[in-house]
């Protein structure tokens, strides 16, 4: 299986517009991987808080149109990161002027929408994305032919329950689309491959580079095997990772070293005879 990750440079010096036309030309240009994935918010930037509500979008707004479209000529899978998502107000109101919600977007080769994903832990401490966003409920799973994606967005990865979740839905390849800050570059790589070595998966983490609102992004976005090996990192800049694996990794890894067959807690308890 070939994936491309995409390590797309924010700034502000680019309009919105001007960077969905660039991101889509990067994955035209990814026909022949199987699989493309994007970062969290790269269209204003995971950090850029005052634009979240004038850039909000409804789910099939300008950048799934851009996004399904890419999708569809480059005939791939696509992870397209995530947007802030703008819904409805509970009144049904046409308008959009519901809550927001960092929503990622996973399409086919067909270009149709194949899943979203509602991020559910929001980063901030009661602050920025955490107040700014509403928070998802449910863990999304994607099946392509050749291994199943378990969704997650940036702050997700410092929550090792979600991904035993995911597990127990199928997951065989997690997927992190993320906005990590520069300063703590070292738990972004260090979660990553925990992540991978506890749930015996495939990681495929990808970063924005750039700077959103002054934080400075970290990059090195990674792709992670089974065993926690790093099979590609990026570096700081703008980069397009492109890694072949093998998704029957995930099943010889846990034949061969049956650690989640031992699992005891956050299980159901066994029932009495």
């Amino acid at each position: 299986m070939r994936a491309s990750v995409i390590q797309i440079a924010v700034n502000e010096d680019e309009s919105v517009e001007a960077r969905r036309r660039r991101v889509a030309a990067l994955v035209r240009d990814q026909a022949g991987a199987d699989l493309v994935v994007l970062p969290e918010l790269w269209t204003t930037g995971a950090f850029a808080y005052e634009e979240f509500g004038r850039e909000a979008e409804p789910l099939e707004g300008p950048t799934y149109e851009a996004m399904a479209k890419a999708a569809s000529d480059a005939g791939v899978w696509l992870h397209a990161g995530s947007i802030p998502e703008r819904t409805a107000s509970d009144s049904g109101s046409a308008a959009g002027d519901g809550p927001l919600y960092n929503t990622s977007l996973v399409f086919s080769p067909s270009g149709d929408l194949a899943a979203a994903y509602r991020k559910i832990h929001r980063f901030g401490f009661d602050k920025g994305e955490a107040v700014l966003m509403g928070a998802g409920a449910e863990l999304v799973t994607v099946r392509l032919p050749e291994t199943t994606l378990g969704l997650s967005t940036c702050y997700d990865l410092r929550f090792p329950e979600l991904y035993r979740g995911l597990v127990d839905a199928g997951a065989e390849t997690l997927v992190v689309s993320a906005g990590w800050p520069e300063r703590r570059r070292s738990h972004w790589t260090l979660l990553a491959r925990a992540r991978a070595v506890e749930n015996q998966s495939f990681v495929l983490a990808c970063a924005t580079a750039g700077t959103h609102a002054g934080v400075p992004q970290a990059g090195h976005s990674i792709v992670v095997d089974p065993w926690g090996e790093v099979l590609a990192q990026a570096g700081a800049g703008e980069e397009v990772l492109t890694v072949e694996f093998d998704p029957g990794k995930v099943a010889t890894t846990r034949e061969q070293f049956p650690a989640l067959k031992d699992r005891l807690l956050g299980l159901e308890p066994p029932r009495r005879p």
